[in-house]
């Protein structure tokens, strides 16, 4: 044990064990790491900075040319390879050969809207009229449902192709069934053993499926699935008398929906998302182009534009509007038409943040009601008058603030609550529902280790959270007490350079499971810091050399972090975070995005 911190101590950055918010920042290089990067360095001639960030996100010596040229050609399977995907194209081939009516059904986030519209486009080009089918949140709920099957067949449906949901719709696929409507399903999703009767069910997770592609978005499955019809057409002749379509044009929707389904940017998302910017750029997508423009997306895209600026405003459709929205601008090839749901989209975010503000207010006094009285391991919040499409973000902040999982649940006039949570690491938030779903506390629930759904009656909620307490009281405080900042190197501001950037892009796209490089700062004078906008904290540093390094610190000025940047005006402080460039008024500039701070005088426990 005392070896173990010994070596902990010795991994601390600037020997710092507790930060501002509370963070022990460590190398993220082990031994190991470190040992490759130099080998790396020295085989291929790269700098420094730049082994080091690729070692620490796992590339060996030998991988590395590979690595920074992620080609899609290399990394993409033969789609055949996956379970069902035979099946699945020699249908869809069927149907597009006899002029078949084809209906699509997708799901109500950014990934279902997504591969919806791939294949939608990709029909479109060869001449059909598919028809695009999101169910309504509130109303329809997640994933295929009879009432809307029997709609789409009575319109003249021939096929249904269901993208990003299906996998578990038994009853929905019995309606078909008895329609006589052949089903075919293209998911992601985690699965059991028992699957639906369809045609065809491509899904990398299921569990008789050995591809190795589970990392997948649904919009990957969905344009691996497009590259296996392109072939099978192209094998009958389909494109004899015309061009055959671009599917390259399409990738900077598979970028957008992988991006924002948060899925692990590595192996064959990586080169999706590296290509997908670089379509993104060029402006070819209508609807995506005239999006970007509301969200005011400026200079190269990156997968911070599409996660953050761009995503949520599709997704403010499907939690608060027209959950069909988001298909419909992607698909539209009207530049008129792109512009007016972008600003409907836009002002249905702004309504949602608007909302989610006086949410959280309510949440956040009711959870801190609930951790002086009880201290629960597992905050639940619930109100009436909440939006049922706006409780995961809800559940999001406050698992930020509080350190802990969190559930925000919305209930209706009846006692009813839809709710979402979300975990830390280290917590299996989606076992533990499960589990409640078995005690019968919970009408229905399921979901993932970092993230959750369900559904419960009022009066249960109370039990609910003795149930969590008891179940996750110890994970959580073992997560709890492990907060770290994991630190790729250390900078200075006159080093912070463009040039520098643009090396480290070369290691990129970063996102989920392929985390941006964190840089520490030390001892750089706050010359500047003042609170901007809507309660972000903005701080010039500067190094010994008076090199001076504009920051953002977003969000924070009620945080540790923001308050004692504002507080340190004139002092010296260790300061932390990832570098983009920032492109305000056409001259790129290095900006900082603070994460963390702390005192040089207190750094230790």
């Amino acid at each position: 044990m005392l070896g173990n911190t010994v070596e902990e101590d010795r991994r601390l950055v600037l020997g710092v064990a507790r930060s501002a918010n509370d963070n022990a920042w460590r190398e993220r290089l082990s031994a190991d790491d470190t040992r490759a990067a130099m080998a790396m360095s020295q085989t291929h001639g790269l700098p420094d900075v730049l082994a080091r960030v690729m070692a620490a996100r796992g590339v060996q010596p030998d991988d590395a040319a590979a690595f920074l040229e992620p080609s899609l050609k290399a990394l993409m399977p033969d789609p055949s390879t996956l379970v069902d995907m035979d099946e699945a194209v020699a249908r869809v081939a069927d149907a597009v050969e006899a002029g078949k009516k084809i209906a699509i059904f997708g799901d109500y986030d950014v990934d279902g809207a997504t591969s919806s519209a791939i294949f939608a486009k990709y029909l479109q080009w060869l001449g059909l009229d598919p028809v695009i089918h999101i169910p309504d949140r509130i109303i329809e709920g997640y994933g295929p449902n009879g009432p809307a099957i029997e709609a789409l067949r009575e319109g003249g449906a021939e096929l249904l192709v269901t993208l990003d949901c299906g996998s578990t719709s038994f009853e929905a696929f019995e309606t078909a069934k008895r329609l006589d409507l052949d089903v075919v399903v293209i998911d992601h999703h985690q699965v059991g053993e028992a699957l639906p009767e369809v045609r065809a069910l491509v899904n990398p997770n299921r569990q008789d499926d050995l591809s190795g592609q589970g990392h997948l978005a649904a919009v990957g499955v969905t344009f691996l699935f497009l590259v296996g019809l392109n072939r099978e057409l192209r094998k009958r002749g389909a494109f004899q008398t015309g061009r055959q379509p671009d599917l390259m044009a399409l990738l900077d929707l598979v970028a957008l929906g992988t991006v924002c389904d948060v899925v692990p940017l590595q192996g064959l998302n990586r080169a999706y998302v590296n290509r997908g910017l670089a379509v993104m750029h060029q402006r070819r997508n209508y609807g995506l182009t005239a999006l970007a423009d509301a969200a005011r997306v400026s200079g190269k895209p990156a997968p911070y534009h599409l996660g953050f600026l761009v995503g949520p405003r599709i997704n403010a459709g499907g939690r608060i509007g027209d959950a069909a929205l988001g298909a419909r601008l992607l698909t539209t090839e009207d530049p008129h038409e792109a512009r007016a749901i972008a600003e409907r989209l836009d002002q249905l975010n702004s309504e949602r943040q608007a909302m989610e503000a006086v949410m959280l207010e309510q949440a956040g006094v009711e959870a801190t009601l609930a951790i002086e009285a009880r201290d629960p391991a597992v905050l639940l919040t619930g109100s009436e008058d909440w939006h049922p499409g706006i409780v995961g973000l809800i559940a999001s902040r406050l698992k930020e603030a509080h350190r802990r999982p969190a559930f925000a649940i919305a209930f209706d006039e009846t006692g009813k609550g839809t709710g979402s949570g979300r975990s830390i690491p280290g917590v299996d938030l989606g076992r533990a529902v499960r589990r409640a779903v078995e005690e019968g506390l919970l009408e229905k629930g399921g979901g993932h280790a970092m993230a959750a759904g369900l559904t419960v009656q009022r009066d249960k909620a109370g039990e609910l959270e003795t149930f969590f307490n008891d179940v996750l009281k110890d994970d959580v405080e073992a997560a709890s007490s492990h907060r770290e900042l994991k630190i790729d190197a250390a900078l200075t501001a006159t080093g912070a350079t463009l040039d520098l950037l643009e090396l480290l892009e070369k290691a990129g796209p970063y996102g989920a499971g392929h985390s941006e490089p964190v840089f520490v700062f030390p001892a750089h004078r706050v010359s500047f810091a003042d609170v901007v906008g809507k309660g972000h904290v903005r701080a010039t540093l500067a190094s010994g050399d008076g090199t001076g390094l504009k920051g953002i610190c977003f969000k924070a000025d009620d945080k540790p972090h923001g308050k004692m940047l504002l507080e340190g005006r004139g002092r010296n402080l260790h300061v932390a975070g990832t570098l983009s460039i920032d492109t305000w008024q056409g001259t790129p500039k290095v900006q900082l995005r603070i994460l963390d701070v702390a005192d040089p005088q207190k750094t230790r426990l």
